[in-house]
């Protein structure tokens, strides 16, 4: 592995944890900008000397209140500058810090002080000293609660609570008359110490502190800064809560290894200005966070006019036969290639900057799955964004890089650096579950040794929970959690979640269900096609038809429905792909309960109604005559016959084989 610049730099590469990393940037570059604030409308800045000075004045005031090495302070707020410093204090004196989401309940913030053996807690306001009041005498050992936004809390008498300003003040006090100790509390951290607790989410049981290590922070940063190129003095936007492991890896390690420009919002309902107003290098969101940017654009577009819509439809079509051909590896037209130049002026460039998304060079979505259409959005307005992929416990592993990558995938492997561990092994089990191990590890469960003893192999392997697959060029596809994959007679199991998700984005198929289970060998799919969109398609290319079965049926129509899902096969497993599929003879309806209100499909009626269909998809036969019972909308009933073609995708039932060779194993 080639080492990143950023990590040459010595204010990193003679640091072991993350206030080492500060403490030189304040030495060296102290008047460099490092943090942007807006509060009450004004942006505030501040230079690694004014961070400095912070962290190490709440540090010392920290330990007069008895905070000691080794032990746990709780961070409840948003994304703000003393969130971050009450973190680097925390560390700087050799504890741990637990960040948790704003919205928590009491109860939950209960067990996670418990668990995590919380000695201090540091909240953003009187909505989060509330709950840390309500619970403080349930946690045995709290010494206080720090608040740091003391409107409405005048009136507040408990002992516990004290103003971060005035914990400060007494640091700086304590700094002045002993100004070695704080560098000296410092110098004493170590690599392998526990800098943060982050919770998993407690899906599959009560939520487990993961013990994350200052050589854990160095070992991702270096991933990331090996794989993206993030330039030093890059803006970043933080947004995302440091309760997720991915922003105590961006905001607050790339921040200063980068190092970064960090900047805090003026809240979470001003980000999009704020955005705006910042057009920042680098940011990093949540599917969700980058759906709602999504659905901001098309809402406007509703609310347009008729020329702009129609100028926005021509631009962001032309930014998709050039930017997302070249991105999946393609050669865009010349047709193409000259209008770009007149769509960037007149639409796309614009779009970007409204959406302050005009300087955004690294534009990352982590933490679940994104529908590839998002992407292509995006990548058509000329926005490069690019997934991540990884579990808390070991790390973020995949990333998409370079100029051309799959938008169906997470990404490549990313190489970590040997000062931080040995390389990063994968190997795929033959429940498609991936294993991982080196780098700096898996730290364990705080105060779960059991705990972590499971979710470790017996050979020692850390085991995601995750199934995914490799495609033939090395980019990872996840698929779903383990548990929730099925299972075929041969003993394989395959997502179908995934096959169906995936394939609803085509704009030929408007639903589908996928079979297979414990008493089939393979695995099959019935269609319900989109009529609007075909019939359009079918005047185009001069196909006539009566209705829509004769449509559904039409050899041309069944060539576009075969060739969208052998795409999708391309990113799965053979025992997972689909093999033979049919298209239903009529749209799908609610009022033959064939559908629910809410337009999800009644999957075990289906398959009972269309069983003779479904019979001929594993018998091999190439078609079937069917006789269904219909409603129509004048409320007579009648019988539908149709001859339904059954069509195979890549292979026949009869050369279908199942992998069998053990795990399947990769390092880097």
């Amino acid at each position: 592995m080639t080492v990143p610049t950023q990590l040459a730099d010595q204010a990193v590469k003679n640091s072991a944890t993350l206030p080492q990393v500060l403490l030189a940037r304040a030495t060296r570059s102290p008047d460099a900008l490092a943090e942007r604030h807006k509060r009450l409308g004004i942006w505030r800045e501040f230079t690694w000397a004014d961070v400095l000075d912070r962290v190490r004045a709440f540090a010392l005031g920290l330990e007069k209140l008895g905070f000691q090495r080794g032990e746990t302070l709780m961070l409840i707020g948003e994304n703000e500058p003393e969130h971050f410093w009450a973190e680097y204090a925390a560390q700087s004196l050799g504890g741990m810090v637990l960040s948790v989401y704003p919205d928590q309940t009491a109860d939950e913030i209960v067990y996670l002080a418990q668990d995590s053996q919380t000695r201090v807690f540091v909240a953003q306001d009187q909505e989060q000293v509330d709950k840390c009041l309500e619970v403080a005498d349930k946690i045995d050992g709290v010494i206080s609660i720090v608040f740091w936004d003391g409107a409405g809390l005048w009136g507040y008498t408990s002992p516990l609570l004290r103003d971060f300003k005035d914990l400060c003040k007494q640091g700086r006090a304590i700094h002045s008359e002993a100004p070695q100790h704080f560098a000296d509390q410092v110098a004493a951290g170590l690599a392998n110490d526990i800098a943060v607790l982050s919770y998993t989410s407690g899906t599959t049981g009560l939520p487990k502190g993961v013990m994350i290590s200052h050589r854990y922070m160095f070992d991702n940063a270096s991933r990331i800064l090996g794989a993206i190129d993030i330039q030093p003095g890059a803006g970043y936007l933080t947004y995302i809560s440091p309760a997720w492991v991915t922003e105590q890896i961006f905001g607050l390690t790339i921040g200063l290894l980068a190092p970064m420009v960090v900047n805090f919002p003026e809240g979470p309902e001003e980000v999009l200005s704020n955005i705006r107003e910042l057009a920042v290098d680098a940011l990093v969101f949540s599917p969700r966070q980058w759906e709602n940017l999504a659905s901001i654009v098309q809402a406007r577009m509703l609310g347009a006019g008729p020329v702009r819509r129609r100028l926005h439809s021509w631009a962001t079509d032309v930014g998709q036969r050039v930017y997302v051909e070249r991105l999946e590896g393609r050669v865009p037209s010349l047709a193409a290639r000259l209008q770009l130049p007149l769509a960037e002026a007149l639409v796309l460039h614009h779009l970007r900057d409204n959406l302050g998304l005009g300087r955004a060079d690294v534009a990352l979505c982590g933490g679940a799955l994104m529908a590839p259409d998002v992407f292509r959005m995006f990548h058509a307005m000329g926005v490069k964004l690019r997934n991540i992929y990884g579990a808390t416990e070991i790390g973020l592993l995949t990333a998409h890089t370079g100029a051309s990558y799959q938008l169906e995938t997470s990404g490549r492997w990313m190489e970590c650096d040997p000062s931080y561990g040995d390389p990063v092994e994968y190997r795929i089990a033959e429940d498609s579950e991936l294993q991982v191990r080196g780098g700096s590890g898996f730290g364990g469960y705080f105060g779960k040794p059991d705990k972590t003893a499971e979710a470790l192999t017996d050979d020692g392997w850390y085991a995601t929970g995750d199934a995914v697959s490799m495609t033939d060029d090395g980019e990872l596809v996840f698929f779903d959690r383990v548990k929730d994959m099925r299972q075929l007679k041969t003993g394989h199991s395959y997502p179908p979640q995934f096959i169906e998700t995936r394939l609803r984005y085509s704009p030929f198929i408007k639903d589908l269900m996928t079979l297979g289970d414990q008493k089939r060998d393979f695995v099959t799919a019935l269609i319900n096609i989109d009529m609007e969109v075909l019939s359009r398609w079918a005047e185009e290319n001069n196909l006539g038809f009566s209705t829509y079965t004769d449509l559904s049926q039409k050899p041309e129509i069944l060539s576009l429905i075969r060739t969208e899902i052998a795409r999708i096969n391309t990113l799965l497993p053979d025992g997972s792909r689909v093999i033979r599929f049919a298209n239903f003879p009529k749209e799908l309806d609610p009022d033959e309960g064939e559908l629910t209100r809410s337009r999800k499909l009644c999957r075990a009626f289906l398959e009972d109604r269309y069983g003779d269909l479904v019979n001929t998809l594993y018998s091999g036969a190439p078609d079937v005559d069917l006789e269904i019972a219909v409603t129509y909308q004048d409320g007579r009933k009648g019988v539908l016959k149709a001859k339904v073609a059954v069509t195979d995708v890549e292979t026949t039932p009869s050369q279908l084989t199942t992998q069998k060779n053990g795990p399947k194993e990769g390092a880097l």
